[in-house]
């Protein structure tokens, strides 16, 4: 008997939930684009990954009035969920004897209940705040003493990518998707291991040069593979491809299930699956 359609079945009942949705679109593909190279063995894909910006020091202005130093201060940016491993970086850090401080910017999308255990934990030492962008965005960023992603699950972290541009050591956890990034351009460490998060803080706050060398070497990662200007170009390639167009200055290409791979240093293409 084939397996019901979970959107049909529901058709009287609340909106099928993301994960039904994919599942169903999997079942039915016929080719996706994707921003992770983890899933091209799945699937014919095309890989086309997010991009980072590359950022400069900000002079220290706004941080100044919340009492935060430049270099003093570990840094999460992104939505407080469990699925970010918000809970885990304040188990770690609160296990830690440190004048370092932790900042965690951002807030709820759908768990109301979680950032309100999180703010429990709000102190002179760890600050809770809102979303940043512009400006602040840039200040608090490029003034990190170290950007911290300790989550379950992800895809290909913009907030990631903007840490490593800004030329800030990254610490993350070691799901293969922020692996694929950070390999050799920053540190992760044990999923869900706070003991294991609270020593790679200890060691990085004790070792100011290993934090420079491994912010320089993110950023240029960043630079080589992740540019915005490569990964558009990339991505209009990609859609022509998909839709058999043919590209100006350029001879039209079938499409043949190959995973695209934009913003490789060599311009290479790996064959999916």
């Amino acid at each position: 008997m084939p397996d019901e359609d979970p959107i049909r079945a529901r058709e009287s009942a609340p909106p099928p939930t993301l994960r039904e949705l994919a599942m169903v679109l999997f079942r039915r593909r016929r080719v996706f684009v994707c921003v992770s190279g983890l899933v091209l063995a799945a699937a014919e894909a095309f890989y086309v990954p997010n991009g980072g910006v590359l950022r400069e020091r900000s002079e220290p202005r706004k941080i100044l009035d919340w009492g935060l130093g430049p270099g003093k201060y570990i840094l999460f940016l992104g939505r407080f969920s469990p699925e970010k491993g918000c809970h885990l970086l304040v188990e770690a850090f609160e296990q830690i004897e440190t004048d370092v401080k932790l900042v965690m910017a951002g807030a709820s999308s759908y768990c109301d209940g979680y950032s309100r255990e999180l703010q429990r934990h709000a102190s002179d030492c760890i600050r809770i705040l809102d979303w940043v962008s512009g400006e602040t965005l840039d200040e608090l960023l490029t003034n990190a003493m170290v950007f911290v992603l300790p989550s379950d699950l992800e895809g290909l972290s913009l907030a990631l990518l903007d840490a490593m541009g800004a030329g800030v050591c990254v610490l993350t956890s070691d799901v293969p998707e922020n692996r694929e990034v950070v390999d050799g351009a920053g540190l992760t460490f044990q999923r869900g291991n706070a003991t294991d998060l609270a020593d790679r803080l200890r060691f990085l706050i004790a070792n100011p040069a290993v934090r420079e060398a491994a912010g320089r070497t993110a950023k240029k990662r960043i630079a080589e593979r992740y540019q915005w200007q490569k990964i558009a170009e990339g991505i209009e390639k990609t859609y022509f491809q998909l839709m058999g167009w043919e590209q100006l200055g350029a001879p039209a290409k079938k499409s043949n299930a190959r995973a695209v791979a934009i913003g490789d240093s060599g311009g290479s293409e790996r064959r999916a699956g």
